[in-house]
């Protein structure tokens, strides 16, 4: 359903987002000397805010933008699985921007004045930092008969953002390692590609070449991935008593199950400086088919999105530069 929006008469003159994001990165630097880590974080708050306008084909400039799309951007960005701390930065961020609007006499009522920051002790998905995944990877026991299934299962989820059930059902026939992507099934049946970092590339052969080849495959099962110590497919209810095992031993305390890894998968993208509009296609949040895919999105962008912004590819591109 396409959303409408009340025009509004609030601001005094029209300031394109060029000039706008120009002057307050100015403001931030001079006036308030922020350091370049500050001021990367705040750019970011107002790209996102610019990426969901675009997400919804909204075309308001900086001094039009209605207090309604603030407060549904602050819904899409919790809907995504973004920690309320994360929402709660964001919106500081756009607070700032709207301030220095203010200052330089461009609007006279500012659209975040009345959006709520999100309550801190609200119900929401646990998200994992990057050093709790790195945890719970590290007590995998790969000298055990199921190892390296079960660290190719976490390395999958966490690298694509995969439900559950696109997980179990996936396809050895669907990977295409060389060219750096996985098809698999989404909701409504529709295929969609996701590309797939190199950690989890090479975790994934492994697995496949050692335990799962020596596996007594059940029939019907000959292009399942991922296989039970009975030849067949992994449940659902498995892959949980996986990660709940696992989360054990790392001494995780949060409510962690595999859709935990599908909200860290996009709140690290996002966190990282990666396009609203990007994420939400990697998640498979519109049903998009095989097609529609290569026809209507850049595959290219969406693996070079993986590999900038997921913390396991930064983190090796960080080692390999020393």
């Amino acid at each position: 359903m396409e959303i409408s929006y009340t025009p509004t008469n609030f601001y005094l003159r029209p300031m394109n987002w060029k000039l706008a994001i120009n002057g307050f990165r100015a403001h931030l630097m001079l006036e308030r000397s922020m350091s370049a880590n500050s001021l990367d974080a705040y750019m970011r708050d107002v790209a996102k805010l610019q990426q969901f306008l675009t997400l919804k084909n909204l075309d308001y400039k900086p001094t039009e933008v209605p207090p309604e799309v603030i407060a549904d951007l602050m819904q899409y960005l919790e809907g995504l699985g973004l920690e309320a701390t994360s929402q709660a930065r964001t919106l500081s961020g756009l607070k700032t921007f709207y301030r220095f609007l203010l200052l330089e006499d461009a609007i006279e009522i500012a659209p975040t004045d009345l959006i709520e920051a999100p309550k801190l002790g609200r119900k929401i998905p646990d998200v994992l930092t990057v050093e709790e995944v790195d945890r719970i990877l590290e007590v995998i026991d790969l000298t055990s008969k199921s190892g390296h299934r079960d660290r190719a299962i976490l390395e999958v989820l966490y690298a694509c953002g995969l439900r559950v059930t696109e997980l179990i059902n996936l396809k050895k026939s669907k990977l295409y390692f060389p060219e750096g992507y996985i098809t698999v099934i989404g909701k409504g049946d529709k295929e969609r590609l996701v590309p797939i970092g190199g950690d989890a590339i090479k975790h994934l052969e492994y697995y496949l070449n050692n335990e799962r080849r020596r596996a007594k495959v059940h029939k019907d099962y000959e292009d399942y991935v991922f296989l039970n110590f009975r030849g067949k497919g992994l449940t659902r209810a498995w892959i949980f008593l996986i990660i709940k095992d696992l989360c054990k031993k790392a001494e995780i305390e949060k409510s962690v199950s595999p859709h935990t890894f599908r909200h860290t998968f996009a709140t690290h993208l996002i966190e990282g400086g990666a396009d609203l509009k990007v994420v939400q296609d990697l998640l498979g949040h519109e049903s998009i088919t095989t097609t529609e895919l290569y026809t209507h999105l850049d595959t290219a962008y969406l693996r070079e999105t993986i590999m900038m912004f997921h913390p396991r590819n930064r983190q090796k591109r960080s080692e390999t530069e020393e």
